[in-house]
């Protein structure tokens, strides 16, 4: 059921794609002419004036002027979109990039605050809540009047949507044994990620109006709502705040479910306390300080940092990009998200049979690569770099997946919360930046390529600085955490 619950988790984020697509336009004609569109105008953003006489021999001058009069779009591939709605085209396109900002500065506040709350009022009240939040805010937005109430809602679907898969994570690694957790994040929470994106296609070719699309979006994290009397709480956080016949009920429950048999006494009072004790302490006597104190920590906090923001800038970005792939957008979109699986199911496989450095540096080396040669393609041949453009994207889908099992192996037990947080926190604040990036490839469609395909290299050099954790024990405190690898021409 938390795999499942991620389905919508992605879709949110991708929804943009077609809500803030913006369909070919033209200005609008003047009443009683007879001129076809292509004669309106050079652009879509100016129009020919037209001679004073124009009544009478309907002439038009080589001098062009705004489109006063507005725009009219095409309606082959929508009914209509925000930017239809509200003429964000011209000197307002800045607003269809700033709103998808918008989208990412909610996940970025979402990512700070989702571990506070998920600590001090569990992970069942936060996660339900934020399911809540995902049924609720796309509901309302589709009744939006403006862009204004639009961009509000955009923040707060990135608030519930970070939050909710966070969250989501958190309580199933904390309910499965260690055997199955590297299954669960990466195949199970990682693949739902996945098929709620690749569910995002069909829903949008067969509901062509944005409002619609948002409202078709609320269904599934409505039906999810009634798991709350299936899913548990963690027994773990249960522990650490003293409830232990809780805690306690949900092991005899799932015994029973599985048929073995559970002792009389499961968890002593005495032991609870000192677990909840030493997590006391773990929180007095630490702080992100502690993340940069040691010259080990502050390496590998520094490289975590870069590489954080650089997966999931280029992950993302490649994703939003869709729009500006040649082709149709809908099958884009499907193989985007086919590929997401894919490169989960390849990660899967080879997770314990290369070092986690070596994973990192192959599939961000691959997707740079790939990403780079999309520019010695010739025009004349779109589909080759359509392919090269989806390939670069499964290797970016495989690093931000194993990135977040990577740095839990790497941060010591004591700050492993904080390091986690922090270097998240990096990551969502470089995807503030990709709608930017995205947008200027409707001016120049190898921008975005050769912007995301050097970071993604830059990405792959700086991982193999990183220590290797396969089949490691993970490190509790400072001292224990690996040091960090050096260029040989270094002492």
């Amino acid at each position: 059921m938390l795999s499942m619950s991620t389905i919508p988790c992605g879709y949110i984020p991708m929804l943009v794609v077609f809500v803030s697509d913006t369909p070919e336009h033209h200005c609008k004609e003047l009443i009683n002419s007879t001129y076809n569109s292509s004669s309106i105008g050079p652009d879509s953003c100016s129009r020919y004036k037209v001679n004073d006489s124009w009544k009478e021999t309907e002439e038009l001058s080589n001098d062009t002027k705004e489109c006063l009069d507005g725009w009219v779009y095409s309606t082959d591939r929508y009914t209509s979109t925000i930017v239809s709605e509200w003429d964000l085209v011209c000197e307002n396109a800045w607003k269809v990039p700033f709103s998808t900002s918008l989208y990412f500065v909610g996940v970025l506040i979402g990512s700070l605050i989702c571990g506070h709350l998920s600590d001090r009022f569990g992970r069942k009240p936060v996660f339900f809540s934020t399911m809540f939040l995902h049924a609720v805010a796309p509901l309302i937005q589709a009744t939006s009047i403006s862009w204004v109430m639009f961009s509000i809602f955009n923040f707060v679907r990135g608030l519930g949507q970070i939050s909710n898969y966070t969250v989501s994570l958190i309580l199933g690694t904390e309910i499965l044994k260690t055997s199955s957790r590297v299954t669960f994040s990466v195949l199970g929470h990682s693949g739902g990620y996945g098929i709620g994106y690749a569910l995002l296609p069909f829903l949008a070719y067969f509901i062509r109006s944005w409002r619609m699309l948002l409202v078709a979006s609320a269904i599934p994290p409505l039906l999810f709502l009634p798991m709350w009397w299936v899913i548990p709480e963690s027994p773990l956080w249960l522990l650490q705040k003293g409830r232990v016949e809780e805690a306690e009920m949900i092991i005899r429950k799932a015994a029973k479910m599985n048929r073995v048999p559970a002792p009389d006494v499961i968890f002593r009072t005495g032991e609870s306390l000192e677990l909840m004790e030493n997590k006391q302490e773990e929180k007095r006597t630490h702080t992100y300080m502690d993340l940069i104190r040691t010259t080990n920590m502050r390496n590998i906090t520094i490289s975590s940092l870069f590489v954080w923001l650089s997966t999931s800038m280029v992950f993302n970005g490649l994703s939003l990009n869709t729009s500006n792939l040649n082709g149709n957008p809908y099958l884009n979109c499907f193989f985007s998200a086919a590929i997401d699986l894919v490169a989960y199911v390849v990660l899967w496989l080879v997770m314990d049979r290369a070092p986690r450095p070596t994973l990192i540096f192959c599939t961000m080396m691959f997707c740079g690569t790939m990403l780079l040669v999309t520019l010695l393609v010739p025009e004349d041949m779109p589909i080759v770099g359509l392919v090269f453009a989806l390939m670069g994207k499964m290797g970016s889908s495989g690093a931000n997946t194993f990135i977040w099992v990577f740095s839990a192996e790497l941060m010591p037990t004591v700050v492993r919360n904080m390091g986690i947080g922090i270097t998240s926190t990096a990551a969502r604040i470089s995807n503030i930046m990709c709608p930017y990036i995205i947008y200027m490839g409707v001016y120049s469609k190898i921008v975005p390529y050769i912007v995301f395909g050097t970071i993604s290299v830059g990405t792959a050099a700086v991982s193999m600085l990183l220590p290797d954790t396969r089949n490691r024990k993970l490190p509790d405190l400072i001292s224990e955490a690996r040091p960090i690898r050096r260029c040989c021409c270094l002492k």
